[in-house]
């Protein structure tokens, strides 16, 4: 089985129920390492400063995004890390994916219909195409 997974999170329902897959699969084996990643988003990281009272809150708003994910694997006695990442998101999961070596990584999807997945792109989707190791996309 895995050994090493990459668990890509958002903070969405999506991102809960592709760490519920990740426990399923990494209890299946006790040397199993998870490492979560979540991306600041370029694009959406000057809004959220704008928002913010200082560097501590602004940090502590995106860690919050992943504690039900780090409860999860917590609660199941999964070893994991946490990475946060900077950059577009789909770019950024798939160099850090690629150049790490995972076995799987999973992601959730955000289910776009098809008119927007056509003019807005999939992170999951470019995932899926470009890295080099198997995807598990959750819905």
């Amino acid at each position: 089985m895995y050994e090493k997974i990459l668990l890509a999170v958002d903070g969405s329902e999506n991102s809960l129920r592709a760490a519920e897959e990740v426990i399923k699969i990494a209890s299946m084996n006790a040397e199993c390492t998870v490492d979560v990643v979540y991306v600041v988003d370029f694009s959406k990281s000057k809004n959220e400063i704008l928002h913010t009272q200082g560097r501590e809150e602004l940090d502590f708003s995106r860690r919050q995004r992943l504690f039900p994910v780090q409860e999860l694997l917590q609660v199941k006695n999964i070893p994991y890390t946490t990475n946060i990442l900077r950059g577009e998101p789909g770019p950024t999961i798939i160099k850090y994916a690629n150049e790490h070596a995972f076995e799987l990584v999973v992601i959730g999807s955000r289910g776009l219909n098809g008119l927007q997945e056509m003019v807005l792109g999939s992170v999951s989707h470019k995932v899926g195409k470009r890295v080099n190791c198997p995807v598990l996309i959750v819905k």
